[in-house]
């Protein structure tokens, strides 16, 4: 019997033990996060009695701020359709979205010890107002490359290099987050076009030929004398019984007249010759196949797990499984700019109280070497040459040196996907862009145009 007690006793000692580890892991681990839920409702009471933080951009514009209509808090969008990828929306009927979900916390205020401290003047009957955040963003580089999108389906992405800084994050269509109530119905039209989808971080395309940066850095990076090398391309490349095609058949080139001229042969026999496990961990290196920390939520880039000849030679020109998201191909490029470094991207600059006290601020940090020096100057060579007389000759700057790729990739859908990553000045680069206009056809007819006006207007800063 006394057995039998004391078995008893301890399987209820365990469940206790456990409710208490369970209840300290929702107050103390997963409690702000619960407490920050879009479900929850007691956010919503929350978001009624507190002033919304101001979101600036790097000049100190106002993106997103709280006003006053009818006794009532309202938010308000002054650069609007352009913003509204970045920042998002809140709505009491239709949720959040943006800056405005994932940093939900700061702007309420709802973080650590203001939590607390916020409450208390709630329950004072005084008003509570959640953070600040300035963006990294450059809101007039933002709204023009909206209107350079012109409402077609794509993306732009535009960030510093050398600190990781994103200057533009541009997705069309978009939609007025002023005016969300009239515009929900065509929002949610299929015609529309998904305006709600940030094609810059959760558009996954395939990246066609800007892949071939990464291309490039394998091959490279397995056998520095690629660049001493002449190649033959008769327009196609027989792979076990398949081919591979060329827009036309170059002939004999070297390596940078292949990256001038796009040769997918080239870069094909490349990737073979690298082989797949040195193809894919390149990949791997440039951030595909992780999930990215970022401010935003970002889609995960990805190359197949396993390659077989065929797949490889696809991959290896940016077809067939690869796909990527346009942030994913400005991050490839600016490994290229920056000394084979991808610094860690981030859109959030300073977090600041409401009484202008600093909180947080951000500092860059690289996030990943993906290869030496000499390996991306030789690629980032021959990108000038792209741009001086090979398929990107549309980017260029007058008095300024850009380097850049295009890229046309198929798609089931219609045309190709028109892309275009490039950097400027290429001696020093303190920009680096990736477009993508989607069923556009050409990327230096299409893409090239946009991005070299996004440069050209932030070099004039």
């Amino acid at each position: 019997m006394r057995g039998e007690v004391r078995r008893l006793a301890m399987v209820t000692g365990a469940i206790f033990l456990a409710l208490v580890l369970y209840l300290t892991y929702i107050q103390a681990v997963a409690g702000e996060r619960l407490y920050l839920n879009p479900l929850n409702p007691r956010l919503a009471l929350v978001e009624q009695q507190t002033v919304r933080g101001t979101i600036y951009d790097r000049a100190g514009r106002v993106l997103a701020r709280t006003v006053t209509v009818d006794g009532q808090f309202r938010r308000e969008y002054p650069y609007g359709r352009a913003a509204a990828p970045v920042v998002g929306y809140v709505s009491g009927r239709f949720g959040s979205s943006g800056l405005e979900a994932s940093r939900d916390g700061e702007l309420l205020g709802l973080l650590g010890w203001q939590r607390f401290f916020n409450e208390g003047l709630r329950l004072a009957g005084k008003q509570a107002r959640g953070n600040d955040l300035t963006l990294t963003l450059d809101a007039d580089l933002q709204r023009r490359a909206t209107e350079l999108l012109a409402g077609r389906r794509g993306a732009v992405v535009a960030l510093d290099p050398r600190t990781g800084a994103v200057l533009v994050l541009a997705s069309s269509p978009t939609f007025d987050p002023n005016h969300l109530e009239e515009e929900w119905p065509r929002i949610n039209d299929p015609s529309s076009g998904s305006p709600l989808l940030n094609r810059a971080v959760q558009g996954l395309y395939p990246p066609g030929s800007v892949m071939k940066l990464v291309t490039a850095t394998a091959a490279l990076e397995a056998d520095p004398a690629v660049l001493q090398r002449q190649f033959y391309c008769p327009g196609y490349l027989e792979v076990q019984g398949w081919k591979l095609t060329c827009p036309r058949a170059h002939g004999h080139l070297n390596f940078q007249e292949a990256m001038m001229y796009s040769c997918n042969v080239t870069f094909a026999t490349l990737a073979l010759e690298a082989g797949a496990d040195k193809f894919k961990a390149t990949a791997d290196l440039y951030g595909f196949n992780k999930p990215l920390d970022f401010d935003l939520p970002v889609k995960e880039s990805r190359v197949p797990e396993h390659l077989d000849a065929n797949a490889l030679a696809e991959s290896s020109i940016g077809q067939g499984a690869v796909l990527a998201t346009p942030l994913q191909m400005a991050l490839v490029t600016a490994a290229v700019a920056n000394k084979g470094i991808i610094m860690q991207p981030y859109l959030v600059a300073r977090i600041t109280s409401p009484g202008g006290q600093t909180l947080w601020q951000a500092q860059p940090r690289p996030l990943q070497v993906v290869a030496g020096a000499g390996v991306v100057d030789a690629i980032k060579d021959a990108m000038v040459a792209t741009v001086k007389g090979g398929t990107a000759t549309a980017a260029a700057i007058p008095g300024i040196q850009v380097a850049a790729k295009t890229g046309s990739a198929q798609n089931p859908g219609g045309l190709a996907h028109a892309w275009l990553v490039a950097m400027a000045p290429a001696q020093d680069p303190a920009i680096v862009v990736a477009v993508v206009v989607e069923n556009a056809g050409a990327g230096g007819v299409a893409a090239a145009p946009i991005a070299r006006e996004i440069m050209a207007a932030a070099l004039r800063r």
